[in-house]
């Protein structure tokens, strides 16, 4: 009967079946409206009986029998999993017993790990004896996880290729003769891992003009062409990450561990990122396009991370690329190409040559290069920079850095400890974002000092392939010698050397983790870079004085700060003259965050849409291809120059000569024209003036002809008014921009009528010059309050900020095209943007610059703010270059203004590779190379269109004007459940 049949379906053992395997019950079990009380069940019993009942009981029997199948495949996969849960049960309970059994040891040997005094005394012996037990059971590999050590897949890669490998250019593999070789080795175990060539100047023509052939068609390529080639090389690394992971690990010492936690997990994000950068190429990066071909040169840490940062961000923006990985790790760079050329990247696109550092040399210097990325030492990049100047070729450094990590008493000390802990021994500390120097605030420096000791004790060296290593071996033995004498020195200068490790295998590349503490700040160890597993430790009271120490190096790559009160954590980050601070947090990076240093760590940036315009240039613009020959940097525009004539024939004074002119001048007394620094007119320093010639070539006056010394004073008030401008609010900021604006209007006519006087142009056109730069200065001024940033959205739970912060102290030199409006639209994005300025204006036309003083000073203009130097303009240039207090310098010589008595008639077009205008470009970036600093110059290849709107006050100026710097502030995760 159907009553029947539906009471038997309500049974409990169903029931419970449905719920023991996790099944929705209204699924499996009857609706509730049949699920009927008695009653209702009577009711059915004594209604009449219809014809498609029997048809209805069929049909409950089928259900019925389906359901009791079912129950029957439910309770067996139900006693499969209980199974399964019991032997999960019995496995955690085994791996309990070991964590009981270790924590109970880790007790017995407390005494290890206590007071300075306690680890010299027999707790000592102890920690040696099980250090050594540790270093036997590596020797005798017994501590080495064998599911790692080069599995068949890896062999087999190896072995499909001989171990022997050549440049890898225009898809294919090249295996040139003749060519010397260099093997590969596990610096873990020093065995050979495969046998690479060592390019030639022949390989890097082949290279170069594999990627220009690709460059024509990979350029015109749509941006989402581009987007599925990065797509799908971001699928194939996928799919090789374990076996990627592990050639980082045999070929650079990297933890296994690291290499497949972070870096390739990273790896991957890059190119996804970018793929999304390269759809959107047309709408975010309007007005640019790619450079050309870009070589990118990369060091031994972080090989296969440093180049995607930088590969990346070149192949999205439609740039083709010639690498050259570091001598010590060439195989996981040569795999990483193959593998992009198995997920369809166009050949040439990506050329892979291995060599020394010769070859990067080579490379770099070679006349089909558009772009120089470079990772490593500041010492290399400082010759690099000077190699390259006046080549025309954007260069992009990456350098080292000491990495101020600042722990404050309000901070949680476990988690800094940890924290520094990860960051000064990630990658054995060969890596420039290593914490290697350690501030402590002094009321906690004791009891953070034993809690870091502690933990040093419970590190672990080995082998790079085993999951349990926290420190692996050195890339080389020579790094170990240079980390023993710079242990050593600071011993000997009275310092506290603090080592875990007594005792270290027997491979000379492991070196123990080292602390050391009460050193002087004059010392050695805390002046240069550490590049090894080495920490020194200072002590500060104050957070000024945190901000003084971690601003005192050279370098300025990442810094981290730890507190738990956020406004002095955001008060210290924006303090710090550094590119990314972590707050409680440290090594967080991502894709859609840009990364890279200021000071001597190199310009430039890495990762989100700031690292893109490293890889492009403004649409208007045409490569520059000097070739600077016979320039003797060391010797040229040391001095203002030859003595300054007048007028052939003509001996009348300048003054006498001024009240000639059509009126322009009033009176014929004379007029003192000064230097401007400080917010007050100067005398120079030489005691000295220089003629100033008309377009007619008659002398109209006399400026001062500035020297070293007359820059180094700008610089000083520059320096001092510095702090309190760009602590200014940017309304306020642009305020001041309008109201000079407002003074220059009022001073329209007397100005055209000078700018005409001077230049002979037309009246017309002198008017519009003034009231261009009248609209220049409102446009900026516009600015001063909407390039301050952007929240990146990054990986990370909680908030990734990006700031443009001002340079600092920028040296602007003027060309003599348009000398009001490149004066202006060259100072003002400047200024806007919190930056003070030392200006030279234009070097024929200076006049037109040196009668804004009074407009400045109406203005409401800080003292020390804008400073006007009048000279020579390669000879200040070259004064600017080498101060070691200015952060950049923009430099825009011209083929006329050069040689003040060079007069219109003669041939503009003049290209000559050894011309001043281009000579000055060459000395500015060879000059600059001394702290690094960064440079706009334009060659004097073409003549920028000062009235234009793109080529006079572009998105170009504001990028070159600001700094970009990333905080990173994690959150908790107090509503996690």
């Amino acid at each position: 009967m159907v009553e029947e049949s539906l009471l038997q379906q309500e049974t409990p053992g169903h029931l419970a079946a449905s719920w023991r395997t996790g099944v929705n019950r209204r699924a499996f079990s009857r609706p509730r409206s049949l699920l009927s009380t008695r009653e209702k069940l009577a009711q059915l019993r004594n209604r009449r009986k219809r014809p498609w009942d029997d048809k209805f009981d069929e049909l409950v029997r089928d259900i019925r029998t389906h359901f009791r199948e079912r129950e029957k495949l439910f309770q067996g996969l139900w006693e499969e999993e209980k199974a399964q849960r019991e032997k999960d049960r019995q496995l955690w309970t085994a791996e309990m017993d070991w964590v009981r059994q270790m924590w109970t040891k880790s007790q017995k040997e407390k005494d290890t790990v206590g007071e300075d005094k306690e680890m010299n005394g027999p707790g000592r012996v102890k920690e040696e004896k099980r250090n050594r037990d540790v270093c036997k059971e590596f020797e005798e590999g017994s501590c080495k996880d064998t599911s790692v050590q080069e599995p068949l897949l890896l062999k087999s890669w190896l072995e499909s290729h001989g171990r022997k490998f050549g440049h890898f250019i225009d898809g294919k593999w090249l295996k040139p003769d003749g060519r010397e070789t260099y093997t590969v080795k596990n610096p873990t175990t020093g065995e050979p891992l495969a046998t690479t060539i060592q390019g030639t100047g022949e390989d890097v023509n082949k290279a170069v003009g594999a990627a220009k052939k690709a460059f024509e068609s990979w350029s015109q390529l749509p941006g989402h062409a581009r987007a599925r080639h990065l797509y799908n090389v971001a699928r194939t690394i996928q799919k090789h990450q374990r076996l990627l992971s592990l050639l980082e690990s045999l070929d650079s010492g990297k933890l296994i561990r690291e290499a497949q936690e972070a870096d390739l997990p990273l790896l991957v994000r890059h190119f996804y990122h970018h793929a999304g950068w390269a759809q959107l190429m047309e709408v975010e990066m309007k007005g640019w396009k790619p450079l050309g071909v870009v070589a990118i040169l990369i060091p031994r840490s972080f090989p296969l991370l440093t180049l995607t940062w930088k590969l990346c961000s070149a192949l999205a923006m439609g740039n083709a690329t010639v690498l050259k990985p570091a001598s010590s790790t060439r195989v996981a760079a040569l795999f990483l190409a193959e593998a992009c050329a198995q997920a369809g990247l166009p050949p040439g696109v990506l050329n892979v040559i291995t060599g020394d550092q010769g070859l990067g040399e080579a490379l770099a210097l070679h006349p089909g290069i558009d772009k120089v990325a470079f990772a490593g030492t500041a010492e290399v990049g400082r010759c690099l920079r000077r190699a390259m100047a006046g080549s025309g070729k954007k260069l992009c450094l990456q350098l080292g850095g000491k990495l101020p990590f600042i722990v404050f008493d309000s901070a949680d000390l476990d988690s800094a400890v940890d924290a520094l802990v990860d960051a000064i021994w990630l990658n054995r500390g060969q890596v420039h974002s290593a914490g290697t120097q350690l501030y402590l605030q002094e009321s906690i420096a004791k009891d953070f000092i034993q809690r870091l000791k502690r933990r040093m004790g419970q590190l672990r060296l080995g082998d790079s392939l085993d999951k349990t290593t926290d420190l692996g071996p050195l890339a080389s033995e020579k790094q170990r010698n240079a980390l023993e004498s710079l242990v050593e020195e600071a011993r000997a200068e009275g310092a506290e050397i603090f080592q875990a490790w007594a005792s270290l295998p027997s491979s000379r590349l492991f070196y123990p983790p080292t602390l050391i503490t009460s050193v002087y700040t004059t010392s050695r160890c805390v002046r240069e870079e550490i590049f090894g597993p080495v920490l020194v430790s200072l002590t500060f009271r104050t957070a000024k004085e945190a901000v003084a120490l971690g601003n005192s190096t050279p370098h300025g790559l990442v810094a981290s700060v730890w507190t738990e009160i956020l406004p002095l954590a955001l008060e210290v980050a924006h303090s710090l003259q550094v590119g990314t601070v972590w707050i409680n947090s440290h090594n967080m990076l991502d894709a859609a965050s840009a990364f890279g240093g200021c000071k001597e760590s190199g310009y430039g940036r890495n990762g989100g849409k700031e690292g893109l315009y490293e890889y492009v240039r403004p649409t208007w613009e045409i490569r520059p291809h000097p070739n600077i020959v016979d320039l003797n940097c060391k010797t040229f525009a040391t001095s203002p120059g030859s003595d300054l004539p007048l007028i052939p024939g003509d001996k009348k004074a300048p003054c006498s000569i001024v009240s000639e002119l059509k009126g322009n001048i009033p009176s014929s007394v004379d007029r003192t024209y000064k230097l401007y620094y400080g917010g007050a007119q100067k005398r120079p320093d030489s005691m000295s003036s220089r003629a100033i010639l008309d377009y007619a070539g008659k002398t109209v006056a006399c400026v001062a002809d500035g020297s070293v010394k007359d820059i180094h004073n700008a610089v000083e008030a520059a320096r001092k008014a510095m702090p309190g401008w760009a602590k200014q609010t940017a309304h306020t900021r642009a305020q001041i921009l309008y109201y000079l604006a407002e003074n220059l209007e009022l001073r329209r006519a007397e100005i055209a009528s000078q700018l005409e006087s001077l230049t002979g142009t037309e009246k017309e056109k002198a008017l519009l010059e003034v009231d261009l730069s009248v609209q220049r200065l409102f446009y900026w001024a516009a600015y001063s309050d909407k390039y301050g940033g952007t929240v990146q959205e990054t990986t990370l739970y909680g908030a990734s900020v990006l700031f443009r912060e001002p340079l600092g102290v920028v040296g602007i030199a003027c060309p003599d095209q348009q000398p009001l409006l490149s004066f202006v639209s060259l100072f003002a994005p400047a200024v806007t943007r919190g930056n003070c300025v030392v200006i030279i204006p234009s070097e024929r036309y200076p006049l037109l610059a040196l009668d804004l003083y009074q407009v400045l000073d109406t203005s409401d203009v800080p003292a020390g703010v804008v400073n006007i130097i009048s000279g020579s303009r390669d000879h200040l240039s070259r004064c600017l270059a080498e101060h070691q207090d200015i952060q950049a310098l923009w430099y825009f010589g011209s083929k006329e203004g050069n040689i003040q008595w060079h007069h219109d008639d003669d041939d503009d077009d003049d290209d000559d590779d050894d011309s001043p205008h281009k000579q000055g470009s060459a000395l500015v970036e060879w000059a600059s190379a001394g702290n690094l600093k960064r440079t706009w110059v334009n060659y004097g290849a073409e003549r920028r269109g000062w009235s234009d709107p793109q080529e006079g006050a572009g998105e170009e100026f504001l990028y070159q004007a600001t700094q970009c710097k990333s905080v990173w502030m994690p959150m908790g995760d107090i509503f996690a459940n």
